[in-house]
């Protein structure tokens, strides 16, 4: 094991070091997507790239991770993995067929594995994309980083707080490289949005809208033969045993948005899944990135019947400890609105779309950014204002971070944070009644209701015990 962690942290070096020199001989240019340029090494030198397998290889890998790294020279998709083995075979084609049109001469070597824990054990791999569904980014990355890789994990960071506490823990521990996927970070309007509300330019911060999509109801689903193809056991992880039928998983002709995402027992619905990005952004201009709400409550719709269980509509109030109100509810336009004292900004994503089947509305189509009074959107923020971090691409900024050991524009502890004020939106949509939320205990006040929500019982055979915690 000692060898294999001097053998990765040579290539780093070798990788920071050649960083260094390249800045300060103005072989780089600021900002991305150049991570080092193919000069400084000869393109195809081994120890010049940083090896990357991917985990969990279906809609959002496909259409977003993996393109978002083999863009870059310096990046080498070399394995694949997915418990669905049809899923690998077609994602081992689709990269070995962008190398071999990028590099003008075929391609073959993309490795298949059918279990993360051995593509884990792969020495030659430095690091990770994990784009597997909500109930496994915690323990895939725990393990990752056990392992000595460093980390690209889609959000939201866990499926409970006690899993996204657990995660950010122990990369914590590891001291390796963690991005979570909150892309948002990484538009230029969600940076000056959040610039400018720090800087004051609508006063006081007083109350942020969060809008959301909403997820349809589905109806009862006969139980299925499970598809040899599939590993449908290890696919359900930590999470109960329950029947195989196809809408509860993913399909098998396509890559279309597949059913896990609306049901509960994989993930809380669009409270996480798009709530992790807007509540993240609200949270990067309300300078609460390392705390969450005080108090929570609202109300939502649950269907009454059918596969597909997440929330309906519904609606949230939280308070922060600096008395800033947050709604969050998918009765508003999609986006993040913040009032204050002498104005009004709303930035989303416009009409960008992650993926084809993104459940954006089109007939709601919003602008990137806006505000109440438009000097405020040609305001410049001044050399001895706030200033935050700028990535101009998310997984470039990774490998950025990779390279130099510095903290990427989404770190963990960040990531859970935003889950977390997710989740407590959920226990309140639950519950159904005011909950008091300690962010420093991360636990609720005297509510042992609500605590019971802070985690699930597990599967033993998946069950999550990090290496640090098997010590004591």
């Amino acid at each position: 094991m000692k060898s294999e962690e001097n053998q990765s942290i040579s290539r780093r070096s070798f990788l920071g070091s050649t960083l260094k020199g390249a800045l300060a001989t103005g072989a780089l240019v600021s900002g991305f997507p150049t991570i080092v340029p193919a000069s400084v090494f000869g393109k195809n030198a081994p120890s010049n790239r940083i090896n990357i397998g991917a985990i969990g290889v279906g809609r959002i890998s496909r259409g977003h991770d993996m393109p978002g790294v083999w863009k870059f020279d310096k990046a080498q998709i070399m394995a694949v993995c997915d418990l669905d083995s049809n899923r690998v075979a077609s994602a081992q084609q689709l990269v070995n067929q962008y190398y071999s049109k990028r590099n003008g001469k075929e391609f073959n070597g993309v490795k298949g594995y059918d279990d993360y824990r051995a593509l884990l054990q792969n020495k030659d791999i430095d690091a990770v994309l994990v784009s597997t569904p909500d109930h496994w980014h915690a323990p895939i990355v725990i393990h990752a980083v056990e392992a000595g890789k460093d980390v690209y994990m889609q959000k939201p960071a866990s499926l409970t707080i006690s899993e996204g506490r657990m995660m950010a823990d122990a990369v914590k521990h590891s001291g390796r490289i963690v991005q979570v996927g909150s892309q948002q970070r990484s538009a230029e309007q969600f940076r000056y949005a959040a610039e400018l509300v720090r800087n004051g330019r609508i006063g006081t911060l007083k109350r942020v809208y969060v809008g959301l999509p909403g997820d349809p109801a589905g109806e009862e689903e006969l139980a299925m033969p499970i598809p040899k193809n599939l590993n449908y056991d290890m696919w359900l992880g930590t999470t109960p045993d329950v029947y195989y039928t196809e809408k509860r998983v993913h399909p098998q002709a396509s890559f279309d948005r597949p059913g896990w995402l609306r049901c509960e027992q994989f993930g809380a619905g669009m409270i996480t899944g798009w709530g992790a990005h807007h509540i993240d952004s609200a949270h990067w201009a309300m300078n609460t990135e390392h705390t969450g709400p005080i108090e929570v409550w609202g109300k939502a719709e649950f269907p009454k019947h059918g596969l597909w269980n997440v929330h309906g509509i519904f609606r949230t109030e939280a308070i922060y400890e600096n008395g800033v109100q947050m709604t969050v509810t998918n009765e508003i336009q999609n986006g993040v609105r913040f009032e204050g004292t002498e104005g009004w900004i709303f930035v989303s994503r416009g009409d960008y779309a992650v993926t084809s089947s993104d459940p954006l509305n089109p007939s709601q189509k919003a602008k990137k950014i806006d505000a109440s009074d438009p000097k405020i959107l040609t305001s410049v923020i001044q050399p001895n204002e706030i200033h935050l971090p700028v990535s101009e691409d998310h997984h470039g900024n990774w490998l950025e971070s990779i390279i130099s050991r510095k903290e990427p524009i989404a770190p963990v502890e960040v990531g859970h944070r935003s889950c977390s004020a997710c989740l407590v939106h959920h226990a309140a949509m639950k519950l159904n009644r005011k909950l008091y939320w300690n962010p420093e205990t991360e636990r609720f006040n005297n509510d042992d209701e609500a605590n019971a929500l802070l985690a699930r019982e597990q599967r033993v055979a998946y069950a999550i015990k990090p290496k640090m915690l098997r010590k004591k």
